[in-house]
């Protein structure tokens, strides 16, 4: 499909209401689709309210219940969270090592895994400096948005 085409889609969905469209032309086929305002802006606004105070991240279905995590209690340190909805992905093949371990020191801009969702494959990089003390989520395992996943202390 000539990308002169996949442009004018894109304003055409921007123009209209839709949040989704998809065309096929024989064997190609092109889906775009929207997130609409809301989500896309509260998915930028929350990793931004994790560097603030107490009153700066907004409470989450995600809490940070001890039962989720196997009864264990979550360390103290700084929490990394999902931005998205998606699949949990340690490493970026299945022979591949873990992007992190428990006890690795990370840097900020680390890769500490991977989030599939939509076809796409999201890196979940460290936002902070430190050691990984807590990894919350196992490999392969569905994520919710702002699920605890890393504590960095």
């Amino acid at each position: 499909m000539d990308l002169r085409k996949i442009k004018k889609l894109i304003d055409l969905l921007e123009e209209s209401q839709l949040t989704e469209i998809e065309i096929r032309e024989g064997e190609e086929s092109v889906r775009l689709a929207r997130q609409p305002r809301t989500v896309a802006a509260a998915a930028v606004a929350a990793p931004l309210m994790q560097h603030g105070g107490e009153h700066s991240r907004p409470p989450s279905v995600a809490d940070d219940n001890p039962s989720k995590h196997g009864g264990k209690a979550i360390p103290d340190g700084h929490m990394v969270r999902s931005p998205m909805v998606g699949t949990y992905y340690a490493s970026s093949n299945p022979e591949a090592p873990p992007f992190v371990t428990l006890g690795q020191s990370v840097k900020a801009g680390d890769t500490l895994a991977i989030i599939e969702a939509m076809k796409m494959f999201n890196p979940i990089e460290a936002d902070v400096a430190g050691t990984i003390v807590a990894i919350l989520v196992e490999n392969g395992q569905p994520v919710e948005f702002d699920e605890p996943m890393f504590v960095i202390g």
